[in-house]
């Protein structure tokens, strides 16, 4: 909820905006100056980035030899199947936002290669709003890192020769890299949009997107705030919501993780329990990348419990202001019977563990979404394990704000609880 010494996530939350009446002030505080200091740099450089910005693939094709007429390939089992069970249908926001061309090409190639559309789009959208940005190395040429094309391919310098051979060259010519003529002109060019994504697709696939999504996105750009932003995109370019998990009852389910449609989450079996959590979750996921704000609410930055509360409130599920308040507001679940869509609760910097003051979405897998404290961007982090970030290694409890005796589901939302639900009890 606020600034941290040694990274530990924000304490009690008092200043509320809009109205809404403040409680308890306290002191917002900013220690562990240097490494906050350094992760705050990054995180803001990839924000500047993340609209417009053409950003250089970091990591070259050294190993990587294809012919640029190459096709694809999807997880283990039926080929075609697997292919398809990846592909999210479109939501509005995509058709309203992705060029007709660009988002027809998204879908083919991702159907094509087995590569999930809307990841292939979240990269577009980052690197070059899909085509559609004048800065240097889009049309022509390369960037300052040595990136081209609408999905910042490397062609040379820092951001090595991905591509391989030159720019342009005959489709004929096999290159060490990623080189494609997916519209069949004769010619693999790093300009041509569908050229350039079915390169992406094949470097995602080199770099084991099938198996593990995010760290194939992080081998295209190394940043954290990178793989959340792309991430962010596929969840809004995908009707319903966009996740990753291990892949059960499908073709694919012999691969160790695919990338599947809504239903599922991040890492984990875990199903969303109903439509309501999948839009509270789609909505957090919509604010990756923005920055941490001590008392916000949006719709430019937020704060931990301003971010779920605005996330319930999009589903249409008011909860209360802060941390303190969404915990006893309850209902609380034990950890066995954990879901999607939960909230997670842990002490912060100055809260306690019947006053907890930093709180997260739980998206499934041990991981959650959270606004972490000053300096950092909306994220996707674990908990409760000892890699975890400083004060997300304890966790206090979970609730199910959905469950709440006092909450009415919007009509279609499948407002009974899943099995397992909560069964402990909270006053209105």
């Amino acid at each position: 909820m606020t600034g941290l010494p040694g990274q530990r996530p924000g304490g009690r939350r008092t200043a509320e905006r809009n109205g809404v009446a403040a409680r308890s002030a306290r002191r917002e505080r900013d220690g562990g100056a240097s490494q906050i200091v350094v992760i705050g740099i990054i995180g803001a450089a990839a924000l500047l980035m993340i609209g417009a910005l053409t950003i250089p693939m970091i990591v070259g094709g050294s190993s990587l030899l294809f012919s640029a007429g190459s096709g694809g390939f999807g997880c283990s089992g039926s080929a075609q199947q697997a292919k398809s069970a990846l592909q999210s249908k479109v939501s509005g926001e995509a058709k309203n936002s992705i060029p007709s061309d660009y988002l027809s090409w998204y879908q083919k190639v991702g159907q094509q290669y087995g590569v999930p559309w809307v990841i292939l789009a979240g990269i577009g959208t980052v690197e070059s709003d899909n085509g559609r940005t004048t800065l240097p190395g889009v049309q022509s040429g390369a960037n300052a890192f040595g990136a081209a094309g609408p999905m910042q391919i490397g062609i040379g310098g820092a951001a090595g020769n991905a591509w391989g051979g030159a720019p342009i060259h005959p489709a004929s010519e096999v290159v060490n890299g990623v080189a494609t003529d997916e519209d069949g002109t004769g010619t693999a060019s790093v300009y041509d949009p569908p050229d350039a994504i079915a390169g992406a697709a094949k470097y995602l696939l080199a770099h084991g997107v099938l198996s593990n999504a995010a760290a194939a996105i992080f081998a295209y750009n190394h940043l954290d705030s990178y793989v959340q932003a792309v991430e962010g995109y596929a969840s809004t370019y995908a009707s319903g919501g966009y996740s990753v998990a291990p892949s059960v009852g499908s073709a694919a389910a012999s691969t160790a993780a695919c990338v599947q449609l809504a239903g599922t989450v991040m890492s984990g079996s875990t199903a969303v329990p109903n439509q309501a959590v999948a839009a509270v979750i789609a909505f957090a996921q919509q604010q990756i990348g923005k920055p941490y704000l001590w008392g916000g609410t949006g719709p430019d930055a937020f704060d931990c419990s301003g971010l779920v509360m605005m996330a319930f409130q999009a589903a249409g599920v008011d909860l209360p202001r802060t941390s303190e308040a969404q915990w006893a507001w309850g209902p609380q679940v034990p950890a066995s019977q954990v879901e999607p869509g939960d909230l997670v609760f842990f002490a912060g910097s100055d809260g306690t563990a019947i006053d907890p003051g930093h709180v997260g979405l739980v998206i499934g897998g041990g991981k959650m979404i959270e606004a972490y404290a000053t300096g950092f961007p909306i994220r996707i982090s674990t908990y409760g394990t000892a890699s975890s970030a400083g004060g997300l290694t304890q966790v206090v409890g979970f609730t199910r704000p959905w469950a709440h005796s006092g909450v009415v589901l919007p009509l279609g939302s499948g407002s009974a609880p899943a099995s397992g639900a909560a069964s402990a009890s909270a006053s209105p």
